[in-house]
């Protein structure tokens, strides 16, 4: 199927590696010229040569509003416009409300929120004078169905769906869609950093799991590149779960 994105550009934050990584990865195979961004020179350096001659890496830390607007802002500079953009970040540390002192919040929500507004204020407005434009967040599962032991995610990750939506109803009719997508467990090194890469722990861990497998990381990025397509032009304001079946609720 083709996509339609030939000749498009995009911006995705947080692809020195998992799903950003990805995602960066499936925009590149539709044709799409990606910026993508990291921390580390040469972790970043070697994401984009993995992908190929259609990435361009760039240094930048996306955990602050300062940096992620930053990092559209070079990427930009870099291609001459974007049209895709992917907001992508780590979580915040674990913990419970008992366990976590008020001052955690800040730096939480400026990692998984304002980060996302910040990389927004910069990208959206040309999308919408050009009348076409795709934003697409990586979030987390824990939006429809909180994690218990990680309160400060399951906050700022909510917050930045709102906003998403929000933002979604202002730019629909200019030919922007805004959308989300929300990761369950892959097969990422964070996986095997907490789970190990054994055929037995991943059988446990896939065992919770409705499909009884483990996502892949490509199949994730598939999705992220099928909500930038000219066929996903009427999907606008989504939260997508891509999680096997793991969230149980209706909505």
């Amino acid at each position: 199927m083709d996509l339609g994105l030939s000749g498009r550009t995009a911006a995705v934050a947080g692809a020195s590696a998992g799903l950003g990584l990805a995602s960066a990865r499936a925009l590149a195979a539709e044709g799409v010229t990606v910026a993508v961004c990291g921390r580390d020179r040469a972790r970043i350096e070697e994401a984009a040569t993995s992908i190929g001659p259609a990435a361009v890496p760039i240094v930048a830390d996306v955990g602050t509003p300062d940096g992620a607007g930053a990092f559209v802002e070079d990427a930009i500079a870099a291609l001459g416009r974007v049209d895709i953009l992917v907001p992508n970040a780590g979580g915040p540390p674990s913990g419970t409300f008992a366990t976590t002192p008020l001052e955690a919040y800040i730096p939480a929500l400026q990692l998984n929120l304002l980060s996302t507004v910040a990389m927004c204020q910069v990208a959206v407005p040309p999308m919408a004078e050009r009348g076409w434009g795709r934003v697409v967040a990586i979030t987390s599962a824990s939006v429809r169905q909180p994690i218990p032991t990680l309160i400060l995610s399951n906050t700022a990750r909510a917050g930045v769906t709102a906003f998403l939506k929000t933002l979604s109803l202002e730019v629909a009719a200019r030919g922007v869609t805004v959308n989300s997508v929300q990761p369950g467990i892959h097969a990422t090194a964070r996986f095997r950093q907490l789970y190990g890469d054994d055929e037995d722990s991943v059988a446990a861990v896939a065992e919770n799991i409705p499909v009884r497998s483990v996502g892949r990381p490509d199949d994730f990025g598939q999705v992220v590149a099928f909500l930038c397509s000219s066929a996903a032009r009427f999907v606008t304001g989504a939260a997508l779960p891509v999680d096997g079946g793991t969230s149980r609720g209706l909505q």
